[in-house]
């Protein structure tokens, strides 16, 4: 077999750490002759004599032993070089591209992106904060956080939590109209809107009495737009009724911006909150390291917490 010059190294050490060639034979799977000829020819290259041999033992000579000692040390930098590369392809590192909501990129992100950093300093992460639908395998992203229903059987789904939509307005808004007692109360209400999905338009209530148990009342309004933020800001200036997600309003009801209403009466319709990976990704460090800290972060929904509880759908 052809043995390059590392290996010629690697047989003269083990030969004398085993202190022979018949003894070091086994575990180079070579024959004590196959390992004599290659100590030989590597004393040859270097031109001077490694090893003392009688027929039971063989020691070094002075420049064995110096050459033995050097030879050990870069052996062992060579495996230790393997091991840290071994190790590098498990570390999570290099660049990440990530696109998320813009409710998870504004509000709940960056409290805590700091700590993933920490956590995993040699990744380097690449935000798209939209709301629009985009291709992530064509757009090359590494991960897209979604609501709602899954529609891409290519691609890999980790589920983070379930939100909630709630219904909420500003004290100022309250104290200027009134607080809705009942769902009915909402028809002399302004309530915003979300013009781009009419069929959010249609509050749903649990009413036994109802086909399904649930009666959609159809609110109405002077303002609506394309996007939730928008809401959401307009509805903490005190124009009107909203009904978002927890994820987008929890801070605001948290600090008092907002103040959930019609809790009792509002029907849950949980919507899935999912991490998206093109197949084979999802087994790349970086995107695991990822997808685990957005459900450790998110999976108890912390948006939902003691200042923002309520139910809602």
């Amino acid at each position: 077999m052809a043995i390059d010059r590392t290996g010629e190294l690697t047989v003269f050490v083990r030969a004398v750490e085993a202190g022979g060639f018949s003894a070091a034979a086994p575990s180079l799977e070579l024959t004590p002759s196959a390992i004599s000829k290659i100590v030989t020819r590597l004393e040859d290259r270097l031109g001077v004599r490694l090893l003392n041999r009688t027929t039971r033992s063989l020691s070094l000579t002075a420049e064995g032993e110096a050459f033995f000692a050097r030879a050990q040390r870069i052996l062992a930098e060579i495996d230790e070089a393997e091991r840290e590369v071994g190790r590098a392809r498990h570390v999570p590192q290099g660049a990440l591209r990530m696109q998320v909501s813009v409710a998870l990129g504004l509000h709940q992100l960056p409290p805590v992106l700091p700590e993933f950093f920490a956590r995993y300093p040699q990744i380097e992460l690449a935000l798209a904060v939209t709301d629009r639908m985009v291709d992530i395998v064509e757009q090359g992203y590494d991960i897209a956080v979604r609501v709602g229903e899954l529609t891409d059987s290519s691609l890999v789904a980790r589920r983070i939590c379930d939100l909630h939509r709630v219904i909420c307005a500003a004290p100022s808004y309250l104290a200027a109209r009134g607080t809705p007692q009942r769902p009915e109360d909402l028809l002399g209400h302004n309530c915003l809107r979300l013009y781009e999905q009419p069929e959010l338009s249609h509050w749903p209530f649990d009413d036994p009495a109802a086909p399904g148990g649930v009666r959609r009342i159809q609110v109405r309004g002077n303002f609506s737009a394309n996007n939730a933020e928008t809401m959401l800001r307009m509805a903490t200036a005190g124009l009107g009724i909203i009904r978002l997600m927890d994820l987008t309003v929890g801070p605001r009801l948290q600090r008092g911006d907002l103040v959930a209403l019609l809790t009792e009466h509002h029907h849950v319709e949980p919507v899935s909150l999912h991490a998206l990976m093109p197949s084979g990704k999802h087994r790349l460090p970086k995107v695991a390291a990822m997808v685990e800290f957005l459900i450790e972060k998110f999976a108890d929904a912390p948006w939902r917490r003691p200042g923002a509880e309520t139910k809602g759908d």
